[in-house]
């Protein structure tokens, strides 16, 4: 075992997928964790297992194809030593192209491995405020009301916190079919900042109709307490139900847009805005919705530039609370004003259990440089791990929503390649070496970590 840090534990709480990788990479870093878990004193309404790192919602941790990027985020942990990669490989069931695992095996070995570790001590019980020294703040998008109240009146504040996750669909700009779209600003305001996708008349119909006999989600009892909270980011297809030229006089309205192939004002427009800096996503403005997944693909790609879209984001409304990181988080994980104080998991905004654990493993790994007196280390953007790190801290993202792994948070290819899948399998390539190179360069240079 690597030798033990002689320095005060560092406080993580929460024993979710994140608290838990936070509290592995520290571990073995050798510095003392103590690791907080309010089961099975008290339940979220979501979780029910006794066990730590408990899946809720599904038992799948998507797809192990490495030129996926979930595939790719699953062999950036490996390189870290990630206790759930270690827990997924062990649960293993069979899921075709996916990796799903056996949800209380899974849970069983994490928690058994966590336990016994001579490092790592497990204080069971609600916590209510953040104890002294160095704290990784991993309580999950249910975080308690009693710990949400303590962080927003004494370290995050009132425009910082967010208690509903209430997000449009997000699309690469690469699928946008530039054909049937054009790039321009409302009566010229603005350096063509969206692309404008118009509608005539009977391909609008024909989206209305699709649109109002979708069908939604069926929401959870604890999460329909406090929807109206979305009285002011109503779901498309709610609005749309109103009438039939509702959404045409809101979201869709096509006044001060003038199609430069037809030189008329369309019969309605959906705006796409950019949702990253470098412009390679992009947001379907006022489509926050509640339509399950697949009829999302189904009626959105009737929208002519959307026809062939990649939806690396479909739009979601549900309980979900989260920190507004570009404005509270550098790429660290480490707050800004608290250098104390990191945070992980499905709290920071990453979306999923891969990335909610892999963000719990990079909190881990900077709060141990720090405590090493080391500098912080930031991961290479072309790596998906960096490039979700780099996300939820870019100050340029509006109105910040929750995001997972995608390949269109990787800065782009140099040269072009028109097949999806070799895309897919460069772009993996070219993340892992670059992460390898960096973990290699760390080794000749003696630094642990």
């Amino acid at each position: 075992m690597t030798e033990m840090h002689q320095t005060a534990p560092v406080h993580v709480i929460g024993a979710g997928l994140a608290g838990c990788e936070a509290a592995w990479q520290l571990a073995n870093a050798g510095f003392a964790v103590y690791l907080y878990e309010q089961k099975p004193v008290s339940y979220s309404p979501a979780h029910h297992y006794k066990g730590f790192a408990e899946l809720v919602c599904s038992n799948s941790l998507k797809a192990a194809r490495v030129e996926s990027a979930a595939g790719m985020l699953k062999e950036e942990m490996r390189r870290f030593g990630s206790i759930t990669m270690e827990a997924a490989a062990h649960s293993a069931v069979p899921a075709g192209g996916a990796l799903a695992v056996d949800r209380e095996i899974f849970s069983d070995y994490i928690t058994k491995k966590v336990q016994e570790h001579p490092l790592i001590t497990v204080k069971t019980g609600e916590v209510t405020q953040l104890p002294q020294g160095n704290v990784i703040v991993a309580a999950g998008p249910l975080c308690s009301k009693a710990l949400t109240d303590y962080l927003q009146q004494n370290l995050l504040g009132e425009d910082y916190l967010s208690f509903f996750d209430a997000a449009a669909p997000i699309v690469t700009a690469e699928s946008v079919d530039m054909e049937h779209a054009f790039a321009a600003a409302r009566y010229d305001r603005g350096e063509d900042d969206y692309i404008n996708c118009p509608m005539n008349k009977e391909e609008y119909e024909a989206f209305h109709e699709a649109l109002v006999n979708a069908e939604s989600v069926v929401l959870k009892e604890f999460e329909k307490t406090g929807m109206t909270v979305y009285e002011g980011c109503m779901p498309v297809e709610v609005m749309a139900k109103r009438g039939e030229n509702t959404i045409r006089f809101g979201p869709l309205k096509p006044v001060g847009l003038r199609d430069p192939k037809t030189g008329h004002r369309p019969w309605a427009v959906v705006q796409l805005r950019k949702e990253n800096a470098a412009g390679s996503l992009y947001n379907l403005v006022g489509f926050q919705t509640n339509l399950k997944f697949g009829e999302q693909k189904r009626v959105f790609s009737m929208i002519p530039a959307l026809h062939n879209a990649d939806f690396v984001r479909y739009g979601v409304m549900h309980r979900n609370t989260f920190i507004n990181s570009p404005k509270l988080l550098n790429c660290f994980s480490q707050m800004k004003e608290h250098e104390n104080i990191f945070f992980a998991g499905q709290i920071t905004g990453v979306e999923g259990y891969i990335e909610s654990a892999a963000s719990g493993i990079w909190a881990g790994y900077n709060m141990a440089r720090k405590l090493m007196g080391k500098p912080l280390k930031s991961l290479p953007n072309t790596s998906m791990l960096g490039a979700l790190m780099q996300y939820i801290s870019d100050e340029t993202v509006v109105n910040f929503q929750p995001m997972g792994s995608n390949m269109g948070v990787l800065p782009p290819l140099d040269e072009q390649i028109r097949d999806k899948k070799e895309r897919y399998m460069q772009l993996a390539v070219r993340g892992l070496t670059a992460l390898d190179e960096l973990l290699a360069a760390q080794k000749e240079e003696e630094i642990l970590l």
